[in-house]
C-alpha cells in the first residue's frame, strides 16, 4: 500500500502531519499556501517580488530524508546584521527563482538537495495577498495583520481573487486516493489555498477520501470561541461542503500546567461537538491525536496512525 495522498494547509499544522505521514507512503504532495507577508517571508515577497518562501520551506524540511546538518542548515536563520531574522532556506529558495525564473521550478530543485520524499507545491505562484472582513465590517490587509485585532472574522479573500492554481496540484488532487486538509491557522493557513481558484472545486469533484483534521486549541484573533463544528463551517463557507468526508478531532488530555499556559494567552482546548457535525452529514473520528511537550499540538505518528486507518 503506498496510496497518493495529498495534504493542504501551512504553518507549523501541515509540516507536522507530513513527518507523520512520510512513514507510510513515497506518494506524498504538500499544497501549501504563500500568503504569508511577516518576517522574512515578508520582506522577499516585498523586495523580490516572489511568493512568500517561509512555508514551503518547513515542508521541504519535513519531507527531507537527508543528513540532519542538511535540514538544520535550510532552517538556520541569522541571528545579528543585515540578513537578521531570514533564514537560509528561505534565501536559498528566493535565489534559486531568480537564477530559474520560477518559483515552482526552484522548489523542486530545492526538493533534491534535500532528497525530499514526495512533493511540495505552492497552491499558486502569483504575490496573492489575504484580506479578512470582520464581522463589524472593517476589513484587514496582509496576513499578518489579520489576527490582530481580536475581532471575530467574517470571511477572508484573496487579491488577486483569481490567482492562477498550480498545475500540478490540481492535477496531484485529481489523481489523490485521499486528501487532507491540514491542522494549523484556520484562517490564515489552511483556508488560503481553498480560495485559489479551482482549488476547491477540483477536491469536492475528486473521488478521494477527504479528511479534515481540526485544531487542538483556538487561536486567539482567529478562532475565539470556536467549537469543532466552527472550524467547519468556515472550511465550507469559504470553499463547499464536498471538501471533506471526515472530520478528526482529538479526545486527549491537555496536562494541566500547559493548559494554564494556553489559557493566559486566551487559548482554550476546541470542543468537540461531534454529534452537530455529523447531523451535516460528516463522519467524526475521534481519538488522542496530541503528543504535549511544552506545546499543544498533533503528534505526527499518532495522527498518521488515525489518518492511515481512514484510508
Amino acid at each position: 500500500m503506498n496510496p497518493k495522498i495529498v495534504c493542504l494547509g501551512g504553518g507549523t499544522g501541515l509540516p507536522n502531519l507530513l513527518r507523520g505521514l512520510k512513514l507510510y507512503t513515497d506518494n506524498l504532495t504538500a499544497i501549501v499556501t504563500v500568503a504569508d507577508d511577516g518576517g522574512s517571508s515578508g520582506i522577499l515577497r516585498d523586495e523580490l517580488h516572489i511568493p512568500a518562501p517561509g512555508d514551503i520551506r518547513n515542508c521541504l524540511c519535513a519531507l527531507a530524508c537527508t543528513e540532519p546538518l542538511m535540514e538544520e542548515l535550510f532552517q538556520y536563520r541569522f541571528s545579528c546584521g543585515s540578513l537578521k531574522g531570514h533564514s537560509f532556506g528561505n534565501l536559498l529558495l528566493a535565489a534559486m527563482t531568480e537564477i530559474l525564473g520560477n518559483f515552482e521550478l526552484a522548489i523542486k530543485e530545492s526538493s533534491k538537495v534535500l532528497a525530499v520524499k514526495g512533493r511540495v507545491l505552492p497552491s499558486t505562484s502569483e504575490n496573492v495577498v489575504l484580506e479578512a472582513v470582520y464581522d463589524d465590517g472593517e476589513i484587514a490587509c496582509g496576513e499578518s495583520h489579520i489576527p490582530n485585532s481580536r475581532k471575530r472574522i467574517s470571511r477572508v479573500m484573496l487579491k488577486p481573487s483569481d490567482a492562477k492554481p498550480s498545475e500540478e496540484a490540481i492535477e496531484a488532487i485529481k489523481q489523490a486516493d485521499a486528501i487532507i486538509l491540514s491542522p494549523g491557522s484556520l484562517y490564515t493557513s489552511l483556508i488560503p489555498n481553498l480560495l485559489v481558484k479551482d482549488i476547491s472545486s477540483a477536491i469536492s469533484e475528486s473521488k478521494a477520501r477527504k479528511i479534515y483534521v481540526v485544531n487542538v486549541m483556538t487561536q486567539p484573533g482567529e478562532t475565539d470561541g470556536y467549537k469543532a463544528s466552527d472550524h467547519v463551517r468556515a472550511v465550507i463557507k469559504h470553499s463547499c461542503s464536498a471538501v471533506m468526508d471526515y472530520v478528526i478531532i482529538n479526545s486527549g488530555q491537555i496536562p494541566d500546567y500547559l493548559l494554564s499556559r494556553y489559557l493566559q494567552d486566551g487559548s482554550k482546548p476546541v470542543e468537540c461537538d461531534s454529534e452537530v457535525i455529523e447531523a451535516m452529514g460528516y463522519k467524526t473520528v475521534t481519538a488522542p491525536v496530541i503528543n504535549p511537550t511544552d506545546v499543544v499540538r498533533h503528534s505526527p505518528e499518532l495522527l498518521a496512525e488515525v489518518v492511515m486507518k481512514i484510508i
